[in-house]
């Protein structure tokens, strides 16, 4: 068992608050991400698990065991940074063996489990090298297992890929995930690259300014976000945004109008919003489609952005706003081309001018006027 729990977790400096009421459950042998930009707390909630940073208030357990005060080599954690923070005059094998040196374990010992960790992250022929000769791919690995020979309860990662280039990147995802796979361990993840939460999570955590905006799976947040911010975040291009004003409310479905003056019905709980209220349209650039039959807008093609299997298209619409639609990777767009675009409002999200999301509803007859 390895679970951790954070029970109304702050974290104060003189008059600022950095963590302001942090309620967390992780379980045993989950992948959890903190995600979330730059400011919005996730390192140093991080820092509080591992101890290098002192709790204000509120309680952190470890499998049960409250932590607070105890120091932060007794946790049974292991912790990954952002820079390898290798020992330049070590080798592989020694500098993944260093903190079992410390705790006195012979050097047959620390050796032995200094080779098992190598095997697991395939860095057994580079045991005898000196960090000056690795890969920056594999100084990671050998800063991983450093963490990995302590055979602590919980991984702790505080943005570790940041500082390699994109293909490194998604190598160490991929052997990251296999190692959580393999391992079987709890991991915690900090990172503010949206697309690493995505595809490394069995679930994130999403902070802004200190509090946590939602908690879910990658799928969840992606396919049911909260807000509007957690909508924005999650995604990559990132959901589209229009202002519309509620025209009708029925007991399943709303009619909003869009900026060009179209009216789209969606599925939506009723209750949570009223005809003549203000509200923000979100549909992600995969549900738009470019369809001459249906068209519920047009937009005029500003930046054409090719990727090979898919083409993001990005158009102004008539009222000024812009909007990305995903399509074929060979379809042919022009700059300043006038496109058709169908909006499907099953697939968009409504969000009140408090920013919530207006919950959908499960069915979609024909709407009451």
């Amino acid at each position: 068992m390895s679970t951790v729990t954070l029970r109304n977790i702050r974290k104060q400096y003189t008059d600022f608050d950095v963590i302001k009421g942090i309620d967390l459950d992780i379980n045993d042998r989950e992948f959890v991400v903190f995600v979330g930009p730059s400011g919005c707390g996730k390192s140093t909630l991080l820092r509080m698990i591992a101890g290098l940073e002192e709790i204000t208030s509120g309680d952190l357990f470890i499998d049960g065991e409250r932590m607070n005060d105890v120091p932060p080599d007794k946790r049974g954690l292991a912790m990954v940074f952002q820079t390898y923070a290798l020992y330049p005059h070590m080798t592989v094998a020694e500098n993944m063996a260093f903190s079992l040196r410390l705790a006195g374990l012979s050097k047959a010992k620390r050796y032995e489990r200094a080779r098992d960790v190598a095997r697991i992250l395939q860095l057994e022929p580079y045991l005898e090298r000196k960090p000056k000769e690795l890969s920056g791919g594999q100084r990671q690995r050998v800063a991983i297992g450093r963490a990995l020979v302590r055979n602590p309860k919980v991984f702790l990662f505080d943005e570790p890929l940041s500082n390699l280039d994109a293909a490194l990147r998604v190598q160490m995802r991929i052997e990251l995930s296999s190692l959580h796979d393999s391992l079987q361990s709890t991991m915690i993840y900090v990172t503010h690259d949206q697309v690493e939460a995505m595809t490394l999570a069995d679930k994130i955590v999403v902070l802004q300014g200190g509090i946590i905006e939602q908690v879910g799976s990658p799928l969840e947040l992606y396919h049911r976000p909260r807000n509007l911010f957690v909508a924005g975040f999650i995604g990559s291009p990132r959901m589209n945004f229009l202002p519309v004003t509620v025209t009708a409310v029925g007991e399943v479905a709303t009619r909003v109008e869009l900026p060009g003056g179209e009216v789209i019905t969606l599925p939506l709980q009723p209750g949570r919003i009223a005809v003549g209220d203000r509200a923000t349209l979100g549909i992600r650039p995969e549900h738009l489609t470019l369809d001459h039959t249906r068209a519920t807008m047009q937009g005029e093609v500003i930046v054409v952005e090719r990727l090979g299997g898919e083409t993001f298209v990005y158009a102004k619409l008539a009222g000024g706003d812009t909007i990305v639609v995903q399509t074929e990777g060979d379809r042919l767009i022009r700059t300043h081309e006038q496109i058709p675009i169908y909006v499907d409002g099953d697939r968009c999200h409504l969000f009140n001018t408090q920013g919530e999301a207006i919950p959908k509803a499960e069915l979609h007859p024909l709407m009451h006027s």
